[in-house]
């Protein structure tokens, strides 16, 4: 059950979601409360897990990584055990950025790949991906730019 929030957790998760190194003062007087409530909440948000991690978003093409793959992965077999086994083998690739099971497609996963050119991407496939037991096909598709680009959840629909 997702954790109920009123309108002032929703605000304070807003103003996270843009600047997670906001002081509790700086963030406090935003939201409307005095340093010491909002440090309560904001641990009451930290301590009920909503609030995962703290990470610091890093510019990809600077970073030396300008080339996003999304793959579509297919296994031979949907067992549990098979797809589990997938999971295992892909999580510990640096690589890859997100994985997703879906549904709706040939596919079973889609996959969110970085890295910094086509030859790398190349070894990444032919020596790991589609070595990988129980992987039937691999569709790469190109990502030629991405006009929407956000990590904030709209936390606005929410009431």
């Amino acid at each position: 059950m997702p954790h109920s929030l009123d309108r002032i957790d929703r605000h304070i998760l807003s103003i996270l979601q843009e600047n997670a190194r906001i002081s509790v003062t700086d963030l406090a007087e935003r939201v409307g409360l005095s340093p010491t409530p909002c440090g309560r909440r904001l641990k009451q948000l930290e301590d009920s897990g909503l609030i995962e991690r703290q990470v610091a978003l890093l510019d990809q093409r600077k970073a030396g990584l300008p080339m996003t793959v999304l793959v579509q992965v297919s296994l031979e077999a949907q067992t549990q055990e098979k797809l589990q086994a997938f999971e295992n083998e892909i999580s510990v690739l640096p690589e890859i950025m997100e994985c997703y099971l879906i549904t709706g497609s040939a596919a079973d996963y889609v996959l969110k790949i970085v890295v910094p050119d086509l030859d790398s991407y190349q070894q990444l496939l032919l020596n790991k991906l589609t070595s990988l037991p129980g992987v039937r096909s691999v569709i790469s598709n190109f990502v030629l730019r991405q006009p929407v680009k956000k990590t904030a959840l709209p936390l606005d629909q929410l009431s």
